[in-house]
């Protein structure tokens, strides 16, 4: 049974990953981002004039850079991606993502569309593991569309509004897919959507077993797996 972690573990894990074994932020932002994009192709793959518009809705912290990452590989997938991102953060390495975004044909703005019904598939890109409630009032518009909507959510590693360590807030959204990202947060026992997997194939082996990860076979050269 892979491991459930708590703030602190996924906490520590990345500082490990950082600096014991040297691995930057671009690095496993970018294969983050590219499984979570994976994922969502497994689940909803465009299909002629189904599931092709998405809006990725990213957050100013390292989530939000995995969807911006996403955005661009859903682009390469064949999607018709658009990025909201209200709040930026001011370092070269999401000014570069930004750019790459832009350039790659997706649409990067800080005005959330009026409805957001008019899009196929929703990605939550908000909010990381070390959020804490509640929800920032710049962001509780993107909140509340996500809760209004009928098109799928997918969040990555934790859905937006939701504790790590416990059940989903009051204003918490309902994602239909789940990517854990690393190994899943403990508030990933109460998702309730139809897909949960697990991404982001780069935890080396010592520290899986450091921490008793437990983490499931990637078959063959998939970057994702379905838990």
């Amino acid at each position: 049974m892979v491991k459930y972690l708590k703030q602190d573990e996924a906490i520590n894990i990345d500082q490990e990953l950082f600096n014991v074994y040297k691995f930057s932020v671009d690095q496993l932002m970018e294969l983050a981002g590219l499984s979570c994009a994976t994922a969502v192709y497994k689940c909803f793959p465009p299909n002629g004039n189904q599931n092709n518009k998405v809006l990725v809705l990213c957050g100013p912290g390292n989530n939000g850079g995995d969807g911006l990452v996403c955005a661009r590989h859903m682009k390469l997938f064949g999607y018709l991606p658009e990025v909201y991102y209200p709040v930026r953060t001011d370092k070269a390495l999401y000014h570069n993502l930004v750019h790459q975004c832009v350039l790659s044909g997706v649409p990067v703005s800080d005005v959330l569309p009026e409805n957001l019904n008019t899009y196929d598939i929703l990605v939550d890109a908000l909010f990381g593991f070390s959020f804490k409630p509640p929800v920032r009032p710049k962001f509780v518009s993107a909140i509340d569309a996500l809760n209004a909507t009928n098109k799928p959510i997918c969040s990555i590693d934790v859905p937006s509004g939701w504790s790590i360590e416990g059940v989903p807030e009051s204003n918490g959204i309902s994602p239909e897919l789940l990517i854990s990202l690393t190994a899943p947060k403990e508030c990933a026992k109460n998702f309730k959507g139809k897909y949960h997997y697990l991404g982001g194939r780069f935890v080396p082996k010592e520290l899986e077993e450091k921490y008793k990860l437990q983490l499931p076979p990637f078959p063959g050269t998939e970057c994702c797996v379905k838990l």
